[in-house]
C-alpha cells in the first residue's frame, strides 16, 4: 500500500495512506493571508506530495516513487470534501508558511 509524505516550505508536514488524505494534512496549516491560492504562491511554499511504495519504504529511507505538485485547487477540494473550514483547523493546530 502506497504511502505519502506531505511537504510545506520544504518541511514534511503530515502523511496519509492515500493521496485525499495527505492532502487534507494541509489544513493543519493556517495560511496568511487567509486564501489558499496566496499562501501557495508564496515563495518557496511549494506545496508538494512524495508519494513512496509503502510506509516500510518511506521508514527505510527508499526513494520516492514520485513527487506529485500540489495546487491550491487541490487542497481546498480536500478540505471541503473533510467538512474543513478555513481558520477552524488552523486555529488548533498552529503552524503556518
Amino acid at each position: 500500500m502506497a504511502f505519502f509524505e506531505v511537504l510545506w516550505h520544504g518541511e514534511a508536514i503530515g502523511d496519509g495512506g492515500d493521496l485525499e488524505e495527505a492532502l487534507q494534512s494541509y489544513g493543519l496549516l493556517d495560511p496568511r493571508p487567509p486564501s489558499w491560492p496566496e499562501a501557495c504562491a508564496q515563495p518557496r511554499a511549494e506545496p508538494c506530495i512524495r508519494r513512496y511504495a509503502s510506509f516500510d519504504a518511506f521508514l527505510d529511507n527508499a526513494d520516492e516513487l514520485e513527487t506529485i505538485p500540489v495546487t491550491a485547487a487541490m487542497i481546498e477540494t480536500a478540505l471541503a470534501s473533510a467538512g474543513v473550514h478555513q481558520g477552524q483547523v488552523g486555529e488548533a493546530g498552529g503552524g503556518g508558511p
